[in-house]
């Protein structure tokens, strides 16, 4: 693995896990005022930034964390009460649909933002770190919004997810981050259909590298996990991996994020994808990709379309988009 192909595979793996400050205040809105939204992993990073933008803006938040010193943080915010809940535990999910229901505000809004990294070529990774990485970032998303869906019906809601552009690009070292992101791309489109009957919205925000400091876990679970060692075909690669810089605090903080999720819930024609990065740079290999599987598709099959035929799929696609169409579900 390259620097620059390591490079951006971290780029990709601090979607969901920045590192932030305290997001600008806007104005509160009366509609917004009376509504109740609940954040998972709220105790930094994005949840923490979007939890403060959305009380900031008028906006009842449940934030949801797991240790005691970020539950405290979290109740001294202002339209913030804290919530201990780990998504891995279906007692404490539990729990927490029975506090936001005997709460007596109901539930207009559910963001999805816990997760967690795991990294190692997929032939020498550990069972236990794939199940980990699965059961937060795809089954925890699952068990909570099952949990809180019938607060959600009742109110005609939204649903958010944070997603990554990591679950548009794969990366070597990164392919069980990357597997779950891509499962949360195929969770939203199949939740936004069946919810479509009941008026909720769905999305997944798709962030690019924000300020973080994850790489410091992800590097020292690499060790701890006995990554690169005897026996390893990839000894050079995880040397290159160690030895690189773990400090990203001169990223941008992830306002920007934050600000898409508000979207989410407060636009009257919210979208069904939010890709946020911090450069053009970003932008261009994420979207790459996606044209790139589209040719791929397209290649050599019974019922390929000429370039005339890719391009008039493309316009109409932007037209749909422009029109506030989320997607085939509609």
């Amino acid at each position: 693995m390259t620097r620059l192909a390591l490079g951006i595979f971290v780029a990709f793996l601090v979607c969901s896990l920045s590192a932030g400050t305290q997001s600008p205040s806007p104005t509160p809105t009366e509609p917004q005022a009376r509504r109740a939204v609940l954040v998972t992993g709220a105790s930094t990073g994005i949840g923490r930034k979007t939890a403060e933008l959305l009380a900031a803006s008028g906006f009842f938040v449940y934030a949801c964390a797991r240790k005691e010193a970020d539950l405290q943080a979290l109740n001294a915010i202002p339209n913030v009460q804290s919530i201990r809940m780990d998504v891995t535990k279906p007692d404490e999910i539990a729990a927490a649909v029975k506090t936001v229901r005997d709460a007596g505000r109901g539930l207009y809004g559910l963001i999805n933002n816990a997760g967690v990294a795991a990294v190692g070529p997929l032939i020498e990774m550990r069972d236990e770190d794939l199940t980990y990485q699965l059961d937060v970032n795809v089954y925890g998303p699952f068990r909570v919004t099952k949990a809180f869906a019938p607060l959600l019906i009742e109110s005609k809601g939204r649903i958010a997810t944070t997603g990554s552009i990591s679950g548009v690009v794969s990366s070597g070292f990164g392919g069980a981050y990357c597997m779950s992101k891509h499962a949360i791309e195929a969770y939203t489109d199949a939740l936004a259909a069946e919810l479509l009957q009941f008026g909720i919205q769905v999305s997944v925000i798709e962030p690019g590298n924000y300020r973080s400091e994850i790489w410091n876990g992800v590097r020292q679970r690499l060790i701890d996990g006995g990554y690169g060692g005897e026996g390893s075909h990839y000894k050079d690669q995880f040397r290159q991996a160690l030895d690189m810089p773990t400090d990203l605090t001169d990223q941008k903080e992830p306002d920007e994020v934050a600000q898409a999720f508000l979207h989410a819930l407060s636009d009257d024609k919210p979208k069904r994808r939010y890709m946020v990065v911090p450069n053009r740079e970003q932008a261009e290999v994420t979207i790459k990709a996606v044209i790139l599987r589209a040719v791929q598709l397209n290649q050599d099959q019974p019922y390929s379309y000429d370039r005339d035929g890719m391009i008039k799929l493309l316009d109409e696609a932007m037209s749909e988009a422009s029109h506030g169409s989320q997607g085939m579900s509609e």
